[in-house]
């Protein structure tokens, strides 16, 4: 059982490594990026301007379809909607989602590529550079929200989450019925560069999950401890949300209250690089809805 310490605002959890998850299953609409990552690894030294010896991997990404394959992966009933090219990368997203059980519902644009983010890594796993082409997410407008199948989806999901690799339009428009339903909604950072789409929106977002990068980025802010960014995000109008922190505790809160919550510590796993890093599986109260889906939307960020 986790241990924890009350003040009057803010709370600590601590989680053994073996704590289960326990989620009640929902259905959940993921809007936002399904492409192709790469990532090449050097095997020795890096060596700027010349070739170097590696070896190259590739999969399905995208924040919002690593955060959908892993919320399918929790039991949920996840359906994934957003464009995609009419070429082989867009087959093998496919294949994925399939894989993982997650419904996929995208946007085919037959004379496109599918975007892809690429990356080159040092031995150790620290980037040397990356290529980000993703103009395609740009297609993905608020008209395409308003096809009878897309709202349909929306209306029978009891979580839209989303994430900010979608024009910023688009998220306004995912957000704009906030308040006038049930549905909880909630956002991807993705990146520092990225997250301040939300920006002219985080009123519509019952969470945001961010690492401490982009929450710098959104609040333009340098908090000397962790308990000051449920405050400093307030302020800039989100009612709730997550901030990992690497290795170090977690913050989560809610319009009520926040928490620190510090995961137990995980073997080394091979990502592409992104500031964010896992989050607690489960929180109690308060922002325990938040946390609830952390560990699937925390990971995703990890993969553009």
């Amino acid at each position: 059982m986790p241990r924890k310490r009350a003040t009057s605002h803010f709370a600590t959890h601590v989680f053994e490594d073996q704590m289960p998850v326990q989620m009640t299953p929902r259905n959940i609409a993921v809007f936002g990026g399904a492409h192709i990552d790469r990532r090449g690894r050097i095997s020795g030294s890096t060596a700027p301007g010349a070739s170097n010896p590696g070896t190259w991997f590739e999969e399905a990404g995208g924040g919002g379809f690593n955060a959908a394959r892993n919320l399918s992966r929790l039991g949920h009933c996840v359906t994934m909607i957003g464009p995609r090219g009419g070429d082989a990368a867009g087959d093998i997203v496919a294949a994925a989602a399939e894989a993982a059980g997650v419904i996929d519902r995208p946007f085919i644009f037959l004379d496109r590529k599918t975007p892809s983010y690429t990356a080159i890594l040092e031995n150790d796993g620290n980037l040397v550079i990356a290529l980000a082409d993703m103009d395609l997410y740009a297609l993905f407008t608020p008209r395409r929200l308003q096809q009878r199948a897309t709202r349909e989806i929306a209306t029978a999901s009891e979580l839209v989450l989303m994430d900010a690799n979608l024009p910023p339009e688009t998220l306004a428009s995912l957000l704009g019925s906030a308040g006038t339903d049930k549905r909880l909604r909630a956002g991807i950072a993705v990146s520092p560069a990225k997250v301040v789409r939300y920006r002219e929106c985080l009123a519509g977002l019952d969470f945001l999950f961010m690492n401490e990068a982009e929450a710098r980025a959104l609040t333009g802010a340098e908090p000397a401890t962790a308990e000051e960014w449920p405050l400093l995000l307030r302020s800039a109008g989100l009612s709730g949300g997550v901030v990992t922190r690497g290795s170090r505790a977690a913050v989560a809160f809610d319009r009520e209250g926040a928490c620190l919550g510090r995961p137990p510590a995980l073997r080394h796993l091979p990502t592409l690089p992104a500031p964010a890093t896992r989050s607690p599986r489960v929180f109690s109260p308060p922002a325990s809805q938040a946390v609830t889906f952390a560990p699937a939307c925390d990971t995703a960020s990890q993969q553009r």
